[in-house]
């Protein structure tokens, strides 16, 4: 088998809070049924995790992509970026290059993405979200066409630009909204965890329009560049 992952691996609760909302039900004395997807996240979320001597040179690459392609075209329009969990890319730099936004989900599979100032005067408080991470608790819910780029995390992506996530789908559900679709997501991620094998492709999931690592920005097979 091209993945393998120990059955008696477990997923670290914060991500159980968070990203997935999933329900642990070994509380219960039961033991959910092990799925394809599982496997593969077990097996990613430890690569990933070995492979964090390169999130500087993955953050240096993120950064020269978003210069290079979205700062100089315009400034109103933000980029998408994510509150680090454990085991992600950091990107919270980026707020000193530009505006940014920050994903607000609502714990039940809805996400929205708002503003996250920063400076001085008009700086927010960030209080967790309906999944447990820190978000902008008020501003404006924006509209697509507000954000030049999306930088998702993922444990995973595969050559057509499939993404393995936590599990949660809400990246998926916001990004079948055609506005959304029209943005550019990328997933980020270390080059360890591009696997040339196709991950499991639910109907409802929407591949990435590419993906950055530590080697800098990649497209899915048969794409070109815009």
């Amino acid at each position: 088998l091209p993945f393998v992952a120990s059955l008696t691996a477990t997923i670290p609760e914060q991500h159980q809070n968070s990203h997935n909302h999933q329900v642990d039900m070994r509380d219960e004395g039961l033991v959910p049924a092990i799925t394809t997807k599982q496997k593969l996240r077990r097996h990613f979320r430890q690569l990933r995790r070995e492979q964090s001597c390169l999130f500087p040179a993955i953050r240096a690459a993120v950064e020269a992509d978003m210069e290079a392609a979205h700062r100089p075209l315009s400034s109103d329009q933000m980029i998408g970026i994510y509150w680090p969990l454990a085991d992600e890319v950091d990107l919270r730099a980026l707020r000193q290059q530009g505006p940014v936004a920050l994903p607000v989900a609502d714990g039940q599979g809805g996400l929205v993405y708002r503003h996250w100032a920063v400076d001085s005067e008009n700086a927010q408080i960030l209080k967790p979200d309906g999944c447990g991470i820190p978000a902008p608790a008020e501003g404006r819910t924006l509209r697509p066409e507000q954000l030049a780029c999306l930088l998702v995390p993922a444990l995973a992506i595969d050559r057509q630009g499939v993404r393995l996530g936590y599990g949660g789908g809400y990246y998926d559900r916001l990004r079948q909204q055609t506005p959304w679709r029209a943005v550019r997501a990328l997933a980020v991620l270390p080059s360890a965890c591009i696997t040339d094998t196709p991950l499991p492709r639910d109907p409802w999931d929407i591949p990435f329009d590419g993906w950055i690592s530590e080697q800098g920005p990649g497209r899915p097979q048969g794409t070109t560049a815009s």
